[in-house]
């Protein structure tokens, strides 16, 4: 190729890239070949967690580029895991199937322990600091809330319709749950007491709490997506998109509860003003190879420093840098 066409080349990639608004990320590293069924990734940024089809649960130590585990559900001939998430502290995982769940140590990489849920599937859980508690949200409507220490088990009926997305304080204490009964509750895992009721036009699919206990997150199918006061329950901001419907598949505040950075099934990593529900700006992960359409589900992602970290559906840890 002469020295023209290469240098017509780059002004043409440039212009593509230009036009349709993408940023590039910094840099890209593969955790799994064909894609992954899920993952997460520490508050930190220092660990993901992946479940793909060739390489089962692996645990990746970002900050050193390097496998650190590989798990495996017992029994299990074929990887079902489709949920996989950290405690807070980063201390634990807590990997589920349709009807298990198992928690693992990150230190030293043992199973703690496999746990059987044969009433209804598991639609999503949450695990709290040093592993103490789990929550999860089923099929059937019910949340339940476990002391894994103790073995006490408290069960929330406040759902009639099924649960799409549970998470839970570091501490254990509080709970915020969502479903298709178009309605969130944030509640004390001690008493089963609602503290907050947060109704929507649709099915609730998303919730978050901020981990400094300012805010809380509840988002449905369709147009409403909002912050609000963890303490008086009030509105805080909604998210101002004009798309007609935004869903998410995953979602975290950051910066000490500052922004709130969200990812979506159609490539979309967003950063938001959560005082304002204004957007920041934006990113679209890179697609699965060869996937047609081009397309990946954004799984997880934080932020270190003034850095987004992010891994996908493609089975890609990418690395975002902010705009000065």
């Amino acid at each position: 190729m002469t020295k023209g066409a290469i240098f017509l080349s780059v002004i043409s990639a440039i212009l593509l890239t230009a036009c349709s608004g993408e940023q590039l990320s910094a840099t890209k590293i593969e955790h799994a070949v064909e894609g992954a069924y899920a993952a997460d990734i520490s508050a930190d940024g220092q660990y993901s967690v992946i479940s793909s089809i060739h390489h089962g649960i692996s645990l990746w130590d970002n900050k050193k580029n390097a496998l650190k585990y590989q798990w495996s559900h017992q029994g299990s001939e074929q990887n079902q895991v489709f949920l996989t998430r950290f405690s807070d502290d980063a201390s634990h995982v807590v990997t589920a199937t349709s009807n298990e769940f198992a928690i693992w140590d990150v230190a030293t990489g043992e199973a703690k322990g496999f746990y059987q849920i044969p009433e209804s599937n598991i639609r999503d859980i949450a695990i709290s600091a040093q592993a103490r508690y789990v929550l999860y949200g089923l099929a059937t409507g019910k949340v339940v809330h476990i002391d894994l220490n103790t073995g006490r088990r408290l069960e929330f009926l406040g759902h009639t319709e099924k649960i799409n997305a549970v998470d839970m304080s570091a501490n254990g204490h509080y709970a915020l749950t969502g479903g298709n009964d178009y309605t969130a509750y944030f509640w004390d895992t001690r008493t089963a007491q609602v503290l907050h009721r947060f109704n929507h036009p649709s099915r609730v699919t998303m919730v978050k709490l901020e981990r400094e206990g300012k805010y809380l997150f509840t988002a449905d199918n369709q147009k409403q997506a909002s912050i609000w006061d963890m303490r008086t329950g009030q509105a805080v901001s909604r998210l101002d998109y004009l798309a007609r419907q935004e869903i998410f598949s995953s979602v975290r505040f950051v910066n000490q509860g500052d922004y709130l950075l969200t990812g979506s099934p159609s490539r979309v990593l967003a950063l938001w003003d959560s005082k304002t529900g204004k957007q920041i700006q934006k990113w679209r992960v890179s697609p699965r190879k060869n996937s047609r359409p081009k397309s990946a589900v954004v799984y997880s992602a934080t932020m270190v420093g003034e850095q987004i970290l992010s891994e996908s559906s493609a089975g890609l840890l990418e690395t975002w840098n902010m705009n000065k």
